[in-house]
């Protein structure tokens, strides 16, 4: 077994123990090993790979939870719901816990370039997801720890539904209703450079306006505009 340098098997034994698995758990090692291996370090032999798979794993992991502590959602909400925990921003926050970045092998040059970090975090973890899956045939190796932070996540934002990303939470919700994209139309409407309402606008799904929102740049305006319009279809 080549785990790249003398030591790597420790290091990697840390992390599962970080992540409360058993120590006879039946873990491939080597795939654990390159999940942790950034492309900038190999262009070969690294998790972009097992990222693809993990991108999968992690929204299976998701939607089971969901499934099981929700029954009575309906599927846009599910959707809604899981768009966020498997965001980059959530996944990057759940693999800086366990100290993803002491294990990550990447070059200096990639670990310095500071705006991709979150990114590289985030695909870090789903390439783990996918080398503890391939290990088990299942999801019992991912379950037991990840469960707990979605499961926290989850109800927050049940009690404030998307309130970390409308616009995410709003295609998701119009895929899952309506097969079909919400679309954004805007307008810079405000008099005062800054203002709160500079700048409208609107969003519409299959040519009908469903909700208009404002706010002080394009982005702020879109967010309010899929806020109102994600509270509106999530009613009906």
């Amino acid at each position: 077994m080549n785990l790249g340098y003398p030591g790597r098997q420790k290091q990697l034994e840390k992390l599962v123990e970080k992540l409360g698995l058993p120590k006879n758990a039946s873990i491939k090692w080597e795939l654990l090993h390159l999940a942790l291996t950034h492309a900038s370090a190999s262009a070969t032999a690294n998790y972009e790979q097992l990222e693809f798979i993990g991108d999968a794993v992690v929204r299976l992991a998701a939607s089971q939870l969901l499934f099981e502590i929700y029954p009575d959602c309906s599927v846009g909400e599910f959707a809604a719901i899981r768009s966020i925990l498997v965001s980059d921003r959530i996944l990057c926050k759940i693999a800086d816990s366990y100290g993803f970045d002491r294990y990550l092998i990447v070059a200096s040059s990639a670990a310095s370039d500071k705006t991709g970090a979150e990114t590289r975090m985030a695909d870090a973890l789903e390439a783990v997801l996918a080398a503890l899956y391939l290990s088990a045939g299942t999801l019992e190796l991912i379950r037991p720890w990840l469960d707990p932070h979605f499961r926290q996540l989850a109800a927050e934002i049940r009690r404030d539904p998307a309130r970390q990303n409308y616009k995410a939470a709003l295609q998701e919700l119009t895929q899952g209703k309506h097969k079909v994209l919400p679309k954004y139309h805007v307008l810079e409407t405000g008099t005062t450079q800054g203002g709160e309402d500079r700048f409208t606008a609107e969003v519409r799904v299959h040519g009908n306006l469903l909700a208009r929102g404002t706010g002080r740049s394009i982005k702020a305006a879109e967010q309010a505009a899929a806020r109102e319009a994600f509270i509106k279809l999530n009613d009906a």
